[in-house]
């Protein structure tokens, strides 16, 4: 008991010297890793806020990109879906483009029935391209000179004016005289109406006589009546009423046969013949004045 009691002391402040070298270990560790912590953190405080501040910028920049994108893309998707729409009209086979341009040039008595106007627009483009492929051949041939812009732009604007233009304004006639036809239908019909243009235009530039113009008007009654006849026939059976009737037919068949004209004589070489004649004969006329005044002083 004894023994057990003086030892007791001794284990008791072995334990406590380990403890209390414990503890010191544990401060001075505590104390240098607490030192060393706040050092790093005070810097990770700074990079974290950095790090937050690029990563909005990212996430900004990522939301942004992602917009232009999907409006880009809905744009690029409304465009197709647009051309989408205008794909049946376009949807012909070629050998129904020359039965109908032929057709254009036969035109039927009007009757109860309505006559067929198609809804479709590849022909009658192409019909107006060639037009104003031969109107440009027919103004290089008469040296026709634009003060603004170019042949190309001209041919273009004057063909397409015409074009849209009268089909608008037919339309608007249309419906005010109650016909059956669409705006497509009366753009095909023109179109189409079109094709006696492209050969009155080329067989008067190639075979036109310089004397007169005969064959040019035999070549307007012919195809531009033909065609003109056409369309009027078209337009009447799917009008009623006489006075809408009169209306639509002198209107359009008034318009068609009237823009022939125009393109014959204001691009035509017989018009320019004349104004460089005209313009020609005071130059002309000088050198024979001149001969005059030296015949007249070598005789005195």
């Amino acid at each position: 008991m004894a023994d057990r009691g003086q030892s007791w002391p001794t284990q008791q402040d072995e334990s406590a010297i380990i403890d209390l070298g414990d503890v010191n270990d544990r401060d001075d560790g505590s104390d240098y890793e607490t030192d060393m912590s706040r050092g790093p953190t005070d810097g990770s405080g700074k990079g974290s806020l950095e790090e937050d501040v690029r990563k909005r910028l990212t996430d900004n920049v990522t939301q942004m990109v992602w917009n232009a994108g999907t409006q880009q893309a809905k744009r690029a998707w409304s465009l197709y879906g647009n051309i989408d729409i205008l794909r049946p009209y376009f949807n012909v086979e070629p050998h129904e483009v020359r039965t109908r341009l032929l057709q254009s040039f036969l035109p039927r008595m009007p009757s109860s029935e309505k006559q067929r106007a198609y809804r479709e627009l590849y022909g009658p483009l192409m019909v107006v391209f060639t037009l104003i492929a031969l109107l440009l051949f027919q103004m290089k041939a008469a040296e026709h000179k634009v003060e603004e812009g170019t042949l190309m732009g001209t041919a273009f604007g004057v063909c397409f004016t015409y074009w849209w233009g009268t089909a608008a304004l037919m339309w608007f006639l249309s419906y005010v005289c109650n016909a059956h036809i669409t705006s497509i239908q009366l753009l095909s019909l023109l179109g189409y109406g079109l094709a006696g243009h492209c050969v009155v235009i080329l067989l008067g530039t190639l075979i036109h006589t310089s004397h007169d113009h005969l064959f040019f008007y035999l070549l307007w009654a012919v195809f531009g009546g033909l065609s003109t006849l056409k369309m009027v026939g078209v337009i009447l059976s799917r009008t009623h009423g006489k006075s809408q009737r009169l209306i639509l037919s002198c209107t359009i068949a008034a318009i068609h046969l009237l823009f022939l004209l125009y393109l014959h004589f204001a691009y035509h070489q017989i018009v320019e013949d004349l104004s460089r004649v005209l313009d020609s004969d005071p130059v002309v006329k000088q050198p024979e004045l001149v001969n005059n005044v030296k015949t007249v002083s070598k005789d005195s």
